[in-house]
């Protein structure tokens, strides 16, 4: 499968994958989550080409993830700013932080800390059930395709695929 493929595939996860799956693109949002808005910000902090920036900018404002406004007028200049959709990304985020902190740290220890402002304590993300509230194990969630046309993998329909070993 080809990278401009992506967005056509029947896959919540390679359809995400096709707006922000490339590196550049997640340190962009990084970025934005620690409330960076102005080129020349993204660009000092990230160390990235100024074509590069432009393009994962440009194409998070067509996505819908960032909205341009402007701060200056002459010359016009912008901040991006995350939308809903781009805000919805936050356990994205938090996710990979979640596993860098875990499987990634150096010797020196996590290099920093998130504190839930409402109510004053320090944390660590988890994935809950919205149903029941309990930290989802993926050993005990199960798929449900829900359309006809599932996802394929060696030519066939993951969903049909023969159990090999063990589901860990």
């Amino acid at each position: 499968m080809r990278w401009d493929e992506l967005e056509e595939q029947n896959c919540s996860v390679s359809r995400t994958l096709s707006v922000i799956g490339d590196r550049w693109t997640m340190m962009v949002l990084r970025c934005c989550f620690m409330r960076v808005r102005r080129f020349e910000e993204f660009q000092m902090k990230l160390g990235i080409a100024r074509r590069v920036l432009s393009e994962r900018l440009q194409k998070l404002v067509e996505k819908g993830v960032l909205r341009k406004e402007p701060y200056q007028e002459r010359p016009t200049r912008y901040e991006y700013r995350l939308t809903q959709k781009g805000l919805d990304l936050y356990p994205v985020i938090m996710a990979m932080v979640a596993w860098g902190d875990r499987y990634m740290v150096g010797e020196e220890g996590i290099p920093m800390r998130h504190r839930h402002l409402t109510c004053g304590h320090a944390f660590h993300a988890v994935s809950t059930c919205s149903e029941c509230g309990e930290v989802l194990d993926p050993r005990e969630v199960r798929l449900e395709f829900l359309l006809e046309e599932t996802l394929f993998v060696d030519g066939q329909p993951m969903a049909a695929r023969p159990k090999t070993g063990s589901d860990d």
